[in-house]
């Protein structure tokens, strides 16, 4: 499955950092940050089709924010080539070295840089949707979708640091 993502800067009156599931399918979300102890990836959050999930609360604290997600239904995801740690079921994880030597998945996250901005909001869509003829609203950043099954992907990065 192709899908898409776009990023859409917040609205002033909430500080917080929003997915939303605008597929037809169940997804789940997996997000991955750096705060002032290093990595954290976080898991899961599972979001109904065309519904809303506030994942952080309040100002965000970094630039980048990375995020994995899988969809149920149609055994999709969009992902990434920022690699972090995982697991099938709930988790937080400090650190992205020696996942599998840890026990862990090694799983591809696709970067949402937030500009600096107090929120965010990042919306999941179907690939026919990932690409809308008129701006949402101004400053919309568009997150790429990942590249499709058995194309080569870019050589894995490290997820950048805020600043």
């Amino acid at each position: 499955m192709v899908a898409g993502a776009v990023a859409l800067a917040g609205e002033p009156a909430a500080a917080d950092f929003r997915l939303c599931n605008n597929t037809t399918s169940r997804v789940g979300i997996s997000m991955g940050y750096k705060e002032n102890e290093g990595w954290t990836t976080e898991g899961w959050w599972n979001l109904p089709p065309r519904t809303c999930e506030t994942l952080m609360r309040g100002p965000l604290v970094a630039r980048y924010y990375y995020i994995y997600a899988v969809d149920y239904d149609r055994n999709g995801e969009w992902s990434g080539q920022a690699f972090m740690c995982t697991r099938d079921k709930e988790f937080t994880i400090r650190g992205t070295e020696d996942c599998l030597a840890r026990g862990f998945d090694k799983t591809g996250f696709f970067e949402v840089d937030t500009g600096e901005q107090p929120s965010w909001t990042v919306q999941l869509t179907d690939s026919a949707d990932s690409a809308p003829s008129q701006p949402l609203q101004s400053r919309v950043p568009t997150v790429q979708p990942p590249p499709a099954p058995g194309r080569a992907p870019a050589q894995p990065t490290s997820p950048k640091s805020k600043n």
